[in-house]
């Protein structure tokens, strides 16, 4: 497997295009994705309850009509809570691409991210379904241009592009996703569309997904809020020519590995890319009794605003780190705990049978003052292990979400 520098336009078969439609002001708001041949396509969907028209929408194209050639995406409004008439202008929306593209509207999936409870502009909307078709294209730079299209307070578009060998044939896996704030697992007020020209079955591109999410996407937390529109697409054409993975086998674990490398990615560049932030917190729970516990305890220090702002201001309070673990609901013993914090200014061990190590808090500072920055956490309980990803909580957080409508 190798990483490339790119985007959605690497993989055989589809093109993008962005288009300014004046939902947001002075930017691209809308972008397009599309396959020159049918794909495969699967999904995974936001756990609130509250579910915005473009999820019901999708989670009936990929568990009917499992197949998909073209995703309509726009920014600034979410279309979420919008009732019978959202849903309508979700499938106008397929419609008006299924006929420009030559295509059946039950293979057309649609997203939505912005403001929860306003109808979308649909003149506006249809004007930029008009406007991609005619200039869909597969440059690198109208990749990137897609990927801007989509944000909404993200500070930087998120790409990943890797290939892989599945029977003798390179394949090729990319995604790209939007997603800063209302971060929260199960799932993040995020959008992701990830394409390959695998062939695959539509039954194990889903298992595959599904299984992904719990270790990538499930596992990242910016302020505790679940969105309303989150969504991982993932669309297979099977133009890379390989035999088609219909069982668990190596090509399966090839694919899945390439899958998760992407997964990985995207996950930590939107955590790293949370609202105000300014460093990715990585906690890595190691020696847990269980899987699950692992994932647990992890989630339960990245999802701490006191450890958040402890990150914020490089200050070493590893205490809050040990009472984030000790309300996690976990059973653990603390006096066999021990902590660890990383960056690439180097490691220092901090904690060491559940007190402190009495570490240099000057070597402390300079570890948690760079960009990204890790707590290794050993609980010498057991032989798993699991990582989350956040992001420090800072002034500008608030700034952004008090007048985000405005």
């Amino acid at each position: 497997m190798k990483k490339i520098d790119g985007g959605i336009t690497n993989v055989q078969g589809f093109k993008v295009a962005s288009f300014a439609a004046g939902i947001k002001p002075n930017r691209k708001d809308m972008a397009m994705i599309y396959s020159e041949a049918p794909c495969k396509a699967a999904g995974v969907f936001t756990t609130n309850v509250v579910k915005a028209a473009p999820v019901k929408w999708d989670k009936m194209v990929v568990s009917e009509s499992k197949l998909a050639q073209a995703v309509v995406i726009n920014a600034g409004v979410a279309n979420a809570c919008t009732g019978e008439e959202g849903y309508q202008y979700c499938k106008d929306t397929a419609s008006k691409a299924a006929s420009l593209l030559n295509i059946k509207t039950e293979e057309v999936l649609v997203a939505s991210t912005g403001v929860i409870g306003a109808q979308l502009p649909m003149d506006k909307i249809l004007a930029g379904v008009e406007g991609m078709v005619p200039t869909l294209g597969t440059t690198r730079e109208e990749a990137h241009e897609a990927a801007k299209a989509i944000m909404t307070t993200d500070t930087k578009p998120k790409e990943v592009v890797v290939s892989f060998e599945v029977g003798g044939k390179t394949c090729t896996l990319a995604g790209m996703c939007k997603g800063s704030g209302m971060i929260h697992p199960n799932m993040a007020t995020m959008l992701c569309f990830v394409v390959s020209d695998v062939a695959i079955s539509h039954e194990l591109l889903q298992k595959a997904l599904s299984n992904d999410v719990v270790d990538t996407f499930n596992m990242i937390s910016v302020d505790g809020d679940t969105s309303t529109n989150d969504s991982v697409l993932l669309m297979a054409n099977g133009l890379a020519g390989n035999k088609e993975i219909n069982s668990e086998d190596e090509d399966y674990k090839a694919f899945c590995e390439a899958l998760h490398t992407i997964m990985v990615e995207l996950s930590k560049k939107i955590a790293g890319d949370g609202e105000g932030c300014t460093c990715l917190f990585e906690v890595t729970v190691k020696g847990a009794k269980t899987k699950e516990s692992a994932r647990v305890l992890a989630k339960s220090v990245i999802t701490s605003s006191l450890t958040k702002a402890a990150i914020f201001g490089h200050d070493a309070n590893w205490g809050r780190i040990l009472c984030a673990l000790g309300y996690s609901g976990e059973d653990f013993d603390p006096e066999k705990v021990e902590i660890w914090f990383t960056s690439e200014a180097g490691s220092l061990k901090i904690v060491e049978n559940g007190i402190s190590t009495g570490y240099s808090e000057e070597v402390a500072t300079k570890i948690l003052s760079q960009e990204t920055v890790t707590a290794v956490v050993q609980m010498n309980d057991g032989d798993f292990e699991a990582t989350a990803w956040g992001c420090d909580l800072t002034y500008d957080y608030v700034k952004i979400n008090a007048d985000y409508r405005s």
